[in-house]
């Protein structure tokens, strides 16, 4: 590994344009004299990117450069996802920060979601920091998540450092990807209308080839499908160095603290994460907490904690620039400021996008409420209350609203996957719940009905290009490009988000495992009118009692079940698919009838077909307008909103009616 001076002088040579200012005979400590600061020792980067091109690989790799493992550690992968849902799903749900010391400078590194359901995590993530990393895979190239934290990036006014990762892959096209990403940063530029400077020097950019999964990186272009020609990171942290300007914030100013996100201890309690703004923040100070309604008052900072690779140090005190830990606050919620008692300027609260998307929650109002084998121990409302008003806290994306009902709220956030999410995190922790169909937030503009469009872009095998454009016809969505290839074939759509719920499974069926989806919040448009999203009915069990494998049997050829023998079943539950766009009432408990007189053939061994057990995500997107997913720790079952048949039978009548 060469010295810090090496490598800031390869810095400069590698990219003049972005590092005009710095010369090769500077070293760590004068070479970031060009931006106008005195925190030459420190950046502020966040890694944007899709979902699933690498940014907790490139992290974890960037913390085994730094040395912060440890030369006897053992080797873990995506470090940074540390919750079970994070592991199990494979992807970043909560934004997470980490300190990396590289030759004497403090890179800090904010993880953010790629998914554009948990945007509020990405906006919270760029507003600590002061320059981004955009990641892109170097096949797939720029998707609509890209543009998503691309757009946000460009309207904070971040400088951009791109990355083309995993240029080891058998299908890496490095120079296509580099010119998509330029087109959609002139794209983004002429949307938000930024000036020909900065619109000139984006297309400047300094662009770097690398492996996370290797710990490898370089300026230069490998030949694709083959690894960087550099041994380890030094590129990368070379080129953030001279590319993303140190904190201009000033440390001399009354202090500004402003509150990014939250955690927890049980020593500790409420644990602020700030980014300090201007002045110095110490432990044991006296400081204005500056609250949203307005209010100021003065709180004591008992402990202040670093940030050292993946844990958290005591430290007397913070300057401008720093991200730091704080407790002592009990109240503290994000977007609050931490000011200087005799200056207590608020900042400007953190901005994220309305919620697209909503759902019922309740209570679980079903015959099996609390008797599964493992029930959960959180069944009353007041419970439930206080669990989503304490989400309300930690997650700036969502909001909480009253329904008619006093055991049931509806909650909005952006999309499918961040509500159920927040419900699969509720059942873990205990709770059993009812939950309904999603639906969209729509909007009155000049007094006329809208609804939020998605941008959606699909990668299908080419002999499903066909059944896909089809399924998507049917959902109201509107082509705008289509790229093929030697084998696949990418479309880009502007589908209703109304199409998309239930869109995944379906999707995911047409082309057999094989195609891949993404899309993006786009604004909102004109309502398309009625769709049709699900073409088959429910079939519905019509009393209570345990399923038995003669009634599965004779079942087997009325649809897709999803339950099997020994499950306990309820009138109104549904326990499967019919095979007809109707809904069909079913004995599922039926068993064979038995006599005193021996059959002359025997009874035989039947082979039953094994049931299509599904999980809160499939269940949710399965639900009809009619029926709603009920949730316990044990399991997920879907059931009519309305258990019993005559009073359905009732409510269908009187809507064919007035219909």
């Amino acid at each position: 590994m060469s010295t810090a001076g090496s490598t800031l002088e390869a810095a400069a040579t590698a990219d003049p344009i972005t590092n005009s200012d710095i010369t090769p005979d500077q070293g760590a400590d004068t070479a970031t004299r060009g931006f106008p600061d005195s925190r030459a020792e420190l950046r502020n980067v966040a890694i944007v990117a899709h979902v699933d091109h690498g940014k907790t690989t490139l992290v974890d790799a960037m913390l085994r450069a730094s040395g912060a493992f440890g030369e006897r550690a053992e080797p873990v992968d995506r470090v940074m996802d540390s919750g079970d849902l994070e592991r199990e799903k494979g992807i970043t749900i909560l934004a997470k920060h980490t300190a990396i010391n590289w030759h004497g400078l403090t890179v800090n590194v904010v993880d953010t979601p790629g998914h554009a359901d948990f945007g509020g995590e990405v906006e919270r993530g760029l507003s600590m920091v002061d320059g981004v990393v955009l990641l892109v895979d170097a096949s797939e190239g720029p998707l609509p998540q890209t543009r998503f934290v691309l757009r946000k990036t460009l309207a904070a006014g971040l400088p951009v450092v791109l990355v083309v990762n995993k240029t080891d892959r058998a299908d890496a096209r490095c120079a296509e990807v580099v010119d998509e990403s330029l087109e959609l940063l002139l794209e983004l530029a002429d949307e938000l209308e930024l000036d020909e400077a900065t619109t000139a020097h984006l297309l400047d950019l300094p662009v770097v080839y690398a492996s996370g999964r290797a710990g490898r990186a370089s300026r230069t272009r490998p030949a694709d499908g083959e690894l960087p020609d550099a041994p380890d990171l030094e590129a990368l942290f070379d080129t953030l160095i001279a590319t993303v300007p140190p904190p201009a914030d000033d440390p001399d100013a009354p202090l500004q603290a402003h509150v990014t996100n939250l955690d927890a201890t049980s020593f500790l309690g409420r644990i602020a994460l700030c980014r300090v703004r201007a002045g110095t923040i110490r432990r044991g100070q006296q400081v204005a907490w500056c609250q949203e309604d307005g209010t100021v008052t003065r709180v004591k900072i008992t402990e202040l904690l670093r940030t050292e690779a993946l844990t958290r140090v005591p430290a007397d005190s913070a300057s401008a620039g720093d991200l730091v830990a704080v407790a002592g606050i009990a109240d503290v919620t994000i977007g609050d400021t931490l000011a200087d008692p005799e200056h207590p300027n608020p900042l400007p609260r953190i901005a994220v996008d309305e919620p697209a998307i909503s759902m019922t929650i309740g209570t679980n109002t079903s015959p099996l409420a609390g008797k599964d084998t493992h029930p959960g121990t959180k069944l009353t409302a007041r419970l439930v209350k206080n669990r989503l008003e304490s989400e309300l806290v930690g997650n700036v994306s969502i909001k909480v609203l009253p329904t008619e009902r006093p055991d049931a709220w509806e909650v909005q956030g952006r999309g499918e996957l961040a509500l159920a999410v927040l419900v699969e995190t509720m059942r873990r922790e205990g709770f059993e719940l009812t939950v309904g169909k999603p639906e969209v937030v729509t909007r009155t503009i000049d007094g006329k009905l809208h609804e939020p469009f998605e941008q959606l872009s699909v990668d299908v095998p080419t002999e499903h290009l066909g059944a896909v454009t089809q399924l998507l016809a049917a959902r109201k969505g509107e082509m705008s490009q289509m790229v093929h290839g030697e084998s696949r074939v990418r479309m880009d759509f502007r589908v209703p988000s109304r199409g998309l719920i239930g869109f995944r499974t379906e999707f995911l069926t047409i082309t057999r495992g094989a195609g891949i989806a993404s899309h993006v919040f786009d604004g909102y448009g004109p309502w398309v009118g009625e769709l049709r999203t699900r073409l088959r009915g429910s079939l519905i069990a019509d009393r209570d009692g345990p399923v038995t494998g003669y009634a599965v049997d004779q079942l087997a050829d009325r649809g897709v079940l999803f339950v099997g023998p020994g499950t306990k079943v309820y009138n109104g539950m549904v326990i499967g698919e019919y095979t007809r766009a109707e809904d069909l009432e079913v004995n599922i408990t039926k068993e064979k009838k038995l006599t005193n007189m021996r059959s002359s053939t025997g009874d035989e061994l039947v082979k039953l077909t094994p049931p299509t057990v599904l999980n809160l995500e499939q269940a949710l997107e399965f639900c009809a307008p009619d029926e709603c997913v009920e949730v316990t720790p044990e399991s997920v079952r879907i059931r009519k909103v309305e258990l019993d048949s005559h009073t359905r039978a009732r409510m269908r009548a009187r809507a064919k009616s007035i219909s």
